[in-house]
């Protein structure tokens, strides 16, 4: 007969990758800069696509994610856990990238830009100019979107977020977020009518 012995119990990622966000985030605030950096890179990738969606230049929003992560990280003693990490280091970019915009200067004015001319409709740089072109449109229309409608929307449409988790990183009512979100869809509905 085979004796079988007691199998060895399974190795665990010592840096915790299995673990939830809020179990790194307590390991994190005590000094693990390992558990810290798989939470940054559990989430930096959707933070940089939120940054490049609001100030639409991809140096910037690696910078404004980059400056979040260090915020956090130095915020993290205080982190209550009353959030959730995800939607608290949200909050942290999505202000960092509304500072840098405050910061910009105002863009030029839309007479400024000249139309491009037109061309043959079957070619391929023909659709790939009017893709580049609606693109553009849509990139114009959020950015004349309410600052508040705009980060509703990104958060909404773009990353994916729950009405709840819009109205945390907001600090906003989830019929708060609700109404941002309805004006935001129907500007930029009638924004991009003449691309449909």
């Amino acid at each position: 007969m085979i004796e079988r012995t007691a199998s060895p119990p399974p190795v665990r990622d010592p840096v915790g990758h299995d673990l939830p966000d809020r179990l790194l985030a307590v390991r994190a605030a005590e000094g693990d800069e390992d558990a810290f950096a798989v939470l940054v890179r559990r989430h930096g990738r959707p933070l940089l696509a939120l940054a490049r969606c609001m100030l639409g230049n991809p140096q910037d929003a690696e910078e404004a994610v980059q400056d979040a992560f260090v915020s956090a990280w130095r915020r993290l003693p205080d982190y209550h856990h009353n959030a959730e990490f995800r939607t608290w280091v949200y909050r942290i970019t999505v202000n960092r990238c509304l500072t840098m915009l405050r910061r910009r200067p105002p863009p030029l004015p839309l007479d400024t830009v000249t139309e491009p001319a037109a061309a043959n409709a079957w070619s391929e740089p023909a659709r790939a100019a009017e893709q580049d072109a609606a693109t553009a449109a849509l990139s114009q229309a959020l950015a004349e979107l309410d600052t508040a409608q705009r980060i509703c929307w990104i958060l909404r449409e773009v990353q994916g977020l729950s009405y709840k988790e819009i109205a945390h990183v907001t600090r906003t009512s989830e019929q708060t977020v609700r109404g941002r979100l309805f004006r935001a869809r129907r500007s930029l509905q009638e924004a991009m009518g003449p691309w449909r």
